[in-house]
């Protein structure tokens, strides 16, 4: 500085290299801000659209075309327009829509019990009201209606007693002996097989929750308490149905394909663990195609790899499930990724954008193509006595493999100019990560091109969760694991689960630990009429 107190050349050179460090700070941390808040707005408007809007993903294909459409009439920005492409032309033909429901009132179905009930006039009516003669039967008018009644009653196990009279007038004792009755479900419980398969499918088909199952009974005039019943759930998986669960678990390790996935279940009492701690169920199923529909569910305290490899032990099929790592770690499985996975997240990048279309519109168009095809081949059937697993091989070979080609060179291409820490950002990273296990059932006809076959499974349970929140314990979590299990199968399979109740609780009591059981297995057991 000079003696007049002006700065010379090299004080002013850095002081400008100081504010321009500083201004480059600045500007990081905006961009780093920026970042965040883009995050966020993200994270709130799934969010919001999580709680308020419908969850259907057919109901978001409207959404798609809607976006579709934008696209094509210019609304998105120049940099979405750069990276839009045209799908390949895979040679299909339009499927035509199938013909909506007429609408009006379904007949009662024809396997129902009728029981007639006539109205007639009285005599005095019974005269022509314009001649006054009498006036003979020409027909009737037969309207139909739906009648139920839920009665409850008590049945009373009369066993009768016979004695000795001679060895009572001239013996020591009397010999005394009660005619037999058969073993039931639950020795001492007031329950029978008929009662214990009414309160498993209202809590485990319906939704509906011990307490409120306790007020039902109540209702009725039946005083039933709610640990009553939570020993007639427990009783009957531990002495009974964990039998059929044992049978069907060995039954899916011999399946082709089994589909795998997890869920969440809060446990209050449990060793070790907080009250608000996660363990988890884990959820089994064979593949679509499967002659024997089995589902199994499998309650483990947490999520770490030992359980699905302690349950499929040294599986060698074929085994779909999304991107966690824990199934992957089955060495003898041939695994395989789940599409609608991968599309799901673009779904979630579509709905965070401001702005309809763009990258998640275009990359949806290809998922949609995918399945269009997979649509297709399901409702085609080769002619010449060709394996349908071969037909579909070759069918995927020849129109899903230029999409899934398109589709990579389209990732490829975008994937530098996405900001990683976003949604899109994090579909195109598992999409593209996941790749090799994605395309993988282009190779075997078996293979399902996604999870979605167990999932709806698994929503059945998430939904009961919502009305039962908990299992108090970790016998009621496994209790709860077998039963789901076999309800889930008993739909699988097309089998009414009360009527299938009723008949295992009647018969396995009377069979001995050994004793064969597979007629007593849900794919042997009577269809419901359809």
């Amino acid at each position: 500085m000079t003696r007049s107190g002006t700065p010379d050349v090299a004080e002013l050179m850095a002081l400008l290299a100081a504010n321009a460090a500083e201004i480059a700070a600045l500007k990081a941390e905006k961009d780093i801000l920026a970042q965040r808040v883009f995050k966020l707005e993200e994270e709130l408007a799934l969010a919001q659209l999580h709680r308020f809007a419908p969850r259907s993903e057919k109901h978001m294909d409207r959404i798609f075309n809607e976006a579709e459409q934008a696209a094509l009439e210019g609304d998105e920005d120049s940099e979405d327009a750069d990276d839009a492409v045209a799908l390949p032309d895979t040679g299909l033909a339009e499927i035509e829509k199938p013909e909506g429901r007429k609408p009006g009132r379904r007949p009662l179905p024809a396997n129902l019990p009728r029981q007639r009930v006539e109205y007639d006039l009285a005599d005095d009516q019974k005269v022509c009201p314009c001649c006054s003669h009498p006036m003979h039967r020409m027909g009737e008018l037969v309207t139909e209606q739906l009648h139920i009644e839920v009665k409850a009653t008590v049945l009373q196990n009369a066993r009768l007693k016979y004695a000795c009279r001679h060895c009572d007038r001239t013996g020591i004792s009397t010999p005394v002996i009660i005619a037999p009755m058969p073993k039931q479900p639950l020795p001492g419980s007031i329950a029978t097989a008929s009662t214990l398969a009414f309160a498993l499918v209202h809590k485990y088909v319906d939704g509906t929750p011990l307490y409120r199952l306790a007020q039902a009974f109540e209702r009725a005039g039946v005083p039933v308490s709610r640990g009553a019943l939570g020993h007639w759930v427990i009783g009957s998986s531990e002495k009974h149905l964990s039998r059929i669960y044992d049978t069907l678990k060995l039954r899916l390790r011999s399946q082709t394909v089994i589909h795998g996935d997890e869920t969440t279940v809060q446990v209050l009492k449990e060793a070790g663990k907080e009250a608000t701690s996660t363990s988890y169920m884990w959820a089994f199923r064979s593949g679509e195609d499967s002659k024997q529909p089995i589902v199994l569910f499998d309650y483990q305290p947490g999520r770490g790899q030992e359980h699905p490899q302690a349950f499929l032990g040294d599986y060698r099929g074929i085994l779909m499930s999304d991107g966690y790592q824990a199934w992957r770690t089955l060495k003898g499985a041939t695994h395989v990724g789940c599409m609608a996975h991968a599309r799901r997240k673009f779904v979630d990048a579509l709905k965070a954008r401001k702005k309809p279309g763009g990258p998640p519109a275009q990359a949806i168009k290809f998922f949609d193509q995918l399945y269009r095809i997979e649509r297709q081949v399901r409702d085609e059937r080769p002619d010449d006595g060709e394996p349908q697993a071969d037909y579909m091989r070759r069918f995927r070979q020849k129109h899903s493999v230029p999409v899934l080609n398109a589709l990579k060179a389209w990732l490829d291409a975008i994937a530098p100019k996405v900001v990683p820490d976003t949604k899109l950002g994090d579909a195109v990273s598992y999409t593209r990560n996941q790749w090799e296990y994605l395309t993988r059932y282009t190779d075997d006809g078996r293979m399902p091109i996604d999870n979605n076959l167990l999932e709806r499974d698994i929503r059945i349970f998430a939904t009961g969760r919502k009305s039962w929140l908990f299992s108090d314990t970790v016998d009621g979590a496994k209790a709860s694991a077998v039963i789901y299990s076999l309800m889930l199968t008993c739909r699988a399979c097309g089998v009414e689960p009360f009527a299938w109740l009723r008949h295992v609780l009647t018969e396995l009591p009377q069979r001995p630990d050994n004793a064969d059981i597979d007629d007593l297995l849900p794919f042997n057991f009577k269809k419901q009429p359809a």
